[in-house]
């Protein structure tokens, strides 16, 4: 029997390709994408030296990895990748503007960074999602790279309650060990936020959270974003291979 559902997920995927950036027009491409999600969507103040652009002094350091709708040619995803020895010639991780990451020196040689990932509003399905986890498991493979570390973020609207909630609900299932535990530099108040009730993870949280990713610690504000931002870890000795073999199709 034909399964209907599996033959449209192959359909969706093979619309997009993902590849990583290879020039700086296309690194331009990405930016213009995050420049659409986080200035215009979301609100955030962005420093940039180019108009329409999200631009900032970690890009030339980065790996970019696009997603491209094959129909129109237009990037509708990205994610940019900071390898270990990159972070070393540019003198940091980008989470280390929001957290302390001494505890995580011991992994900093084989850890790898993702940042500033969206999603067009137009193609937020999981085949996009799926086709970046792609191309970022090709890339950790390749370059041998142990952990990925990130900030996922979380809208602050309604004045950090579902970021306190969404914490506490990670903190008791997913939590770090205390040898990897980070401190937030602008740590969120989160004992005055929580009001005890759920909330859904995100979808990109709960992504992360299923392939084996961990919470290291309490969120970060970001002022400039308004986001709550959780640090996440995940060791790709630890990858649950299952669920990321289905992400992946």
């Amino acid at each position: 029997m034909l399964d209907v559902r599996r033959t449209a997920q192959t359909v969706s995927a093979s619309r997009y390709h993902v590849s990583l950036a290879v020039d700086d027009a296309e690194i331009r491409e990405a930016q213009r994408l995050r420049h659409k999600v986080f200035a215009e969507e979301m609100g955030a103040r962005l420093s940039t030296i180019l108009p329409d652009h999200d631009i900032d002094l970690f890009d030339p350091y980065c790996d970019h990895l696009l997603v491209r709708e094959l129909e129109r040619g237009e990037v509708v995803g990205t994610y940019r990748i900071l390898s270990p020895e990159s972070a070393s010639r540019v003198g940091s991780y980008y989470a280390e503007q929001e957290f302390d990451l001494t505890r995580l020196h011991g992994l900093r040689p084989r850890m790898a960074e993702l940042g500033r990932s969206c999603v067009h509003p137009d193609h937020r399905s999981g085949a996009v999602i799926a086709r970046l986890w792609m191309g970022l498991a090709d890339y950790m493979t390749r370059h041998g790279h142990a952990y990925i570390v990130g900030c996922a973020s979380i809208a602050m609207h309604d004045g950090g309650h579902v970021a306190a909630r969404v914490y506490r609900q990670l903190a008791a299932h997913h939590p770090a060990p205390i040898e990897w535990r980070v401190a937030p530099r602008c740590r969120l108040p989160v004992e005055s936020l929580d009001d005890g009730l759920d909330a859904p993870l995100p979808p990109l949280i709960k992504g992360y959270t299923r392939l084996g990713a961990l919470v290291c610690g309490e969120p970060a504000w970001d002022p400039d974003f308004n986001t709550a931002d959780l640090l996440m870890l995940l060791p790709m000795a630890q990858l649950n291979r299952g669920y990321a073999r289905r992400l992946l199709g």
